[in-house]
């Protein structure tokens, strides 16, 4: 196997003298440092190299990594063993190179050993097949509970989703749940995302969709930006990675199999508007009730709704993960690297510790779905009935309650990016 895999690494590495340095309107380099890494090695010498080579051009914070002759990928992990703990030593050491400038702290500081944050390392059934969009391990039903609950201010949706998984896996579902908030004329809804933590963000997408009211059509829901040296499409090499459509086939682009590196990246290519669909049509107030396990696509749900809708959030601080990731594949590993941030319509994304809760409430672990004497249901229809608007979020929550963190996942379902458009969208 590994005779089968080093000409194939080889390929890569020789392929990787990059252009110098340049600027443009995006205020930093967008282009590949000139790297050349050495083309001979062991299959563990090539894969850290191969780390760091796809970290220097599309990490999230590519920007603050050293040049390959500095860093050394070799020398400073090929004497680890086993070969998993030099791999996922290299990533935790990049993973902590990028300080967040409020915290003082690396932005995927984890409080685990050799577990970044955001990133992620691991064999090819770790998190999922690899293609051109990574699948999520979310499976099942997403949508657990349903119901319109009788208020005095009005009927309210109730909707208990637990993940996102493919949109053909659940879309029928969605829509059902849909048809019946619509046919109840709800004008508002509580979405209870307490164990939500994330996958695809179409599924997501399509859920912020059917909540959207006609107001809000065809205005931002969010937008994926990667980093500038991507978004200049200079990432050269992707080109080593298959870009798969969603049907998992290599289509041809430019008379050849088309790779990641075709993919446009730009802010504009990545950007999503409201469609609204066969929801409700006026929904004017959303509750979302979290916990520390709402994570990625879910927060992604809420956040998209800020700038246009009543929105409040009831229960626990939030895990904070505003950003998403594709799989590179390298040998038979997968390497899950915080490639873009998601910000709302507003240019908002600054909830990497968390979404504060409005009103706070210790969550019961097992909780009775659709029990209006459940603490989260009960606070959220109350909230929802309330003439006074939801408190601001801050650093701190109100009445000073600090939320215990127990709840939050070591690692939350990846965020997997919509359909990555090819550049001009020429197949042929």
């Amino acid at each position: 196997m590994a005779e089968r895999l080093r000409p194939l690494l080889y390929l890569l590495l020789i392929g990787l003298l990059l252009l110098a340095c340049r600027k443009d309107n995006l205020g930093s380099d967008v282009d590949a440092d000139p790297i050349l890494s050495p083309t001979t090695g062991t299959r563990k010498e090539l894969t850290l190299d191969s780390i760091f080579l796809y970290a220097k051009q599309t990490y999230l914070w590519q920007e603050v990594l050293p040049p390959y002759p500095e860093f050394k990928p070799r020398e400073r992990y090929g004497h680890l063993t086993p070969e998993a703990t030099a791999y996922t030593t290299e990533l935790f050491d990049i993973a902590q190179m990028k300080i967040n400038p409020a915290t003082g702290r690396p932005y995927e500081e984890n409080g685990l050993v050799l577990r970044p944050r955001y990133s992620a390392w691991g064999g090819p059934d770790a998190i999922g097949p690899f293609s051109a969009s990574a699948s999520s391990p979310q499976s099942g039903n997403t949508v657990t509970y349903h119901a319109v609950i009788p208020s005095q201010s009005g009927d309210i949706a109730y909707l208990v989703l637990a993940g996102f998984p493919k949109l053909s896996d659940c879309q029928q579902e969605l829509d059902w749940a849909f048809s019946g908030f619509a046919d109840a004329g709800i004008k508002k809804i509580i979405i209870d995302l307490r164990n939500n933590g994330g996958g695809y963000l179409e599924t997501a997408t399509h859920v912020a969709d059917l909540v959207a009211p006609a107001t809000i059509n065809g205005k931002v829901m969010y937008t994926e930006r990667f980093n500038a040296l991507m978004q200049a499409g200079n990432a050269t090499i992707l080109q080593y990675q298959p870009y798969l459509d969603g049907n998992g086939k290599q289509p041809i682009f430019q008379g050849r199999p088309a790779t990641m590196a075709d993919v446009d990246f730009s802010a504009a290519a990545n950007t999503f508007w409201f469609s609204t669909e066969n929801g409700p049509q006026d929904i004017t107030d959303v509750c979302f009730i979290v916990s520390g396990a709402t994570a990625s696509t879910a927060e992604m749900l809420i956040s998209c709704f800020k700038p246009y809708l009543n929105v409040s959030i009831v229960g626990e601080r939030t895990y904070g993960k505003p950003v998403g990731t594709f799989g590179i594949r390298i040998g038979g590993h997968r390497l899950f690297l915080a490639s873009f941030l998601i910000t709302n319509a507003s240019g908002w994304s600054d909830y990497f510790n968390g979404m504060e809760p409005h009103y706070p409430v210790w969550l019961p672990e097992n909780p009775s779905w659709g029990d209006a004497n459940e603490a989260g249901l009960a606070t959220a229809i109350a909230g929802l009935a309330s003439s006074e608007k939801p408190l601001k979020s801050s650093s701190r929550s109100p009445n000073h309650l600090k939320i215990p963190d127990s709840r939050q996942e070591n690692h939350p379902v990846p965020m997997i990016p919509n359909t990555l458009k090819l550049r001009d969208m020429t197949l042929r």
